[in-house]
């Protein structure tokens, strides 16, 4: 007992200085690793931009615009040719996802039209819900969302009443979620529009 007594303070600093050694690791790393992945994720949403947006020669990243729906931030990157909207590139995101958050680059041609979309980041089912990056953009049956419109489509899947696109099988939750995140990229693009109107 007293042999245990006089090694506990010594087993006490010793937890002690392996916590700070680790804390101050943990912390090291994390500032060397930092900068590098802000920096790959820079370059994959202005690669997503690029990719969904119309033509621009504009700097979208430069002319960004956000607002809040529902209590997310959606961010506008309006796409411009020699000075003229030709539409926009919206970031926007669900937390309805089967596994929480789902953030999505949706392209909108001028009047709201879809002219391709980038999934950024979702932790859903694998071979499920990870489907959503190609399946909104297959041509089957009515799974696509390219080239339609939220004004005139009914973004819901066809198992909701009133839905006009076909959820992804077996996984009706990441569907939904989906097709959330682009209702409300329309109406984040849909007041930007608006605030242009009004300047």
């Amino acid at each position: 007992m007293k042999k245990l007594q006089s090694t506990l303070p010594n087993m006490i600093l010793s937890l002690g200085a392996i916590t700070v050694l680790a804390g101050g690791l943990l912390g090291w790393i994390y500032s060397i690793t930092k900068g590098p992945i802000e920096k790959q994720a820079l370059a994959q949403q202005q690669a997503a931009i690029a990719e969904v947006a119309p033509p621009f020669n504009n700097s979208p990243e430069e002319e960004k615009w956000s607002t809040e729906i529902d209590g997310l931030t959606f961010t506008v990157y309006p796409a411009r040719e020699n000075g003229k909207l030709t539409g926009a590139a919206v970031k926007g995101m669900s937390m309805n996802g089967f596994a929480g958050e789902i953030i999505v680059m949706c392209g909108f041609m001028t009047d709201g039209t879809i002219k391709d979309y980038r999934v950024l980041q979702q932790a859903e089912t694998p071979g499920l819900g990870t489907k959503m990056e190609t399946w909104f953009r297959d041509p089957a049956g009515a799974r696509s969302v390219i080239g339609k419109n939220p004004a005139t489509t009914s973004f819901y899947v066809t198992k909701d009443s009133g839905g006009e696109i076909d959820g992804i099988t077996a996984a009706t939750i990441s569907s939904r979620a989906f097709l959330e995140t682009f209702r409300n990229a329309f109406r984040a693009y849909q007041e930007y529009e608006k605030k242009q109107v009004h300047e």
